[in-house]
């Protein structure tokens, strides 16, 4: 067995090789003659910065000891949370998740070192150093299980915005992990995480979720928008940091709320929640964000009131509608409202895409990552595959057909999956051969990805 040298023993052989006095290295390394010689001969305790000058001087990247550093100064060594910190903020930053985790293993017997972790937790998250956070906060967690603590509530909610991404089933799993901890955070914490909720389970269509969550976000809202203008109570509440102006959760409950009705077809209680956002004069501040919000609630109702009459039936705005859209920038969201109008009620909008042509080209690479966004264009792709087929255009349709499939697979979005392959067997006889078999492969590899996924069941009674 092959025995690994010392930090100690690396750094004498260097200086021998590269023919170095203890002072010449110093003087590369910025370190103190004394200090070389001390760690050197065993008489000193190698530090985090000491460690960093050391391997800086012998030219070899930062992290190039630091399981020996772990093997040598951590786990035989009294552990000091002064002393170690510095050391496991080393390891997020050269993204040394294995040696953060040897390190904090130890930590986590003594829970009176969760808080002093929690902290790093925060600091990782805030950094973007996801997975180091993750890593932490789900220990924090594990520890904290029995306290019931707003601490443990906070892990759970990182955990959950840190778990989003394109995978459908995977949001799924961590909405529904994190929505029995929701009310456990502060008041003005739950608003954000609400919305999170919210929006969500907009992503996966989950409508009564989205309006369940999103009411409550409102309620709680209007609760503490009083309480911030109540002057005596005003002094006695602390002030947390939201990421958006209070009263923007209010009215945002309100869009999620008609958002919600108008996906379940309700559109008679959509168009109540929609005046809900309409007349925003109870608003008391007048500052330059809350000016901005305002305006976009403005923007949105009256798009949305277009949208309202329009998937109640009423065609006839569809010309006003189309004209107010084209002044926007980004009016992705308004044509999938034009391409489903279009095939719910059977009218032709050829005249409308080919208008906006350029635009509906560049949805074809979203750039954005966001849940809700994807599941969109897949939807818009499926949506436009709907329309062309019905109207024979069956190259361009098994295209469209063969796009939101691909889109589809991407965010494991099941019931779009489904869809597609459900509407592609409607028209397979009007398929050309190249196209069966791009289709079939297309979905072959949807199918592997997806199924990869599925995991496997543990044995239970």
């Amino acid at each position: 067995m092959e025995i690994t040298p010392t930090i100690r023993a690396e750094l004498e052989r260097y200086l021998k090789q590269a023919g170095l006095s203890m002072t010449g290295f110093g003087h590369i390394a910025g370190m103190n003659p004394g200090t070389v010689s001390g760690i050197i001969t065993g008489n000193r305790t190698i530090s985090v910065h000491q460690l960093d000058r050391i391997t800086l001087g012998m030219n070899l990247p930062a992290d190039h000891f630091y399981e020996r550093y772990i093997e040598e100064s951590v786990i035989d060594a009294p552990l000091n949370w002064k002393r170690i910190s510095p050391f496991l903020y080393r390891c997020v930053q050269f993204q040394r998740v294995d040696c953060l985790q040897k390190v904090v293993s130890m930590l986590l017997d003594n829970l009176g070192y969760l808080p002093y972790l929690f902290a790093l937790a925060e600091d990782c998250y805030e950094q973007d150093y996801r997975e180091a956070a993750a890593y932490l906060y789900e220990n924090i967690a594990e520890g904290e299980k029995q306290q019931h603590s707003e601490r443990l509530a906070i892990c759970h909610y990182r955990l959950f915005t840190i778990a989003i991404g394109k995978d459908q089933n995977r949001n799924m799993d961590a909405a529904a992990k994190f929505e029995s901890f929701v009310h456990r955070l502060h008041e003005m914490d739950q608003l954000d995480a609400l919305k999170d909720l919210a929006n969500v389970y907009r992503a996966l269509s989950q409508w009564d979720k989205v309006y369940k969550y999103a009411k409550q976000m409102g309620q709680l809202g209007i609760i503490y928008y009083g309480m911030v203008h109540n002057s005596e109570r005003k002094e006695k509440e602390p002030q947390k940091k939201l990421s958006r102006p209070l009263f923007v959760y209010i009215a945002y409950a309100e869009l999620m709320c008609a958002h919600a009705c108008d996906a379940k077809g309700d559109h008679e209680q959509a168009l109540v929640h929609l005046q809900g956002y309409a007349d925003l004069s109870w608003v008391k501040e007048t500052d330059p964000d809350t000016l901005h919000w305002m305006g976009q609630f403005q923007r949105w109702v009256k798009i949305n009131t277009y949208v309202n009459k329009l998937m109640s039936g009423d065609v006839s705005i569809l010309p006003d509608y189309v004209e107010y859209i084209a002044g926007e920038k980004h009016i992705f969201n308004e044509l999938l409202n034009v391409i489903e109008a279009a095939n719910r009620y059977n009218i032709d909008v050829d005249h409308i895409f080919q208008r906006f042509e350029s635009k509906i080209a560049a949805y074809q690479e979203p750039s954005s990552v966001d849940p809700f966004l994807l599941q969109q264009r897949a939807r818009f792709w499926y949506k436009m595959a709907k329309y062309s087929l019905n109207k024979g255009r069956y190259s361009y349709g098994f295209k469209c057909l063969i796009d939101a499939l691909e889109k589809a697979g991407t965010i494991n979005h099941v019931l779009l999956i489904a869809n597609c392959a459900g509407l592609f067997d409607c028209f397979r006889a009007y398929a050309a051969p190249e196209i069966l078999a791009q289709f079939h492969s297309t979905y072959q590899e949807v199918w592997k990805e997806n199924d990869q996924k599925d995991g496997f069941a543990l044995g239970s009674n």
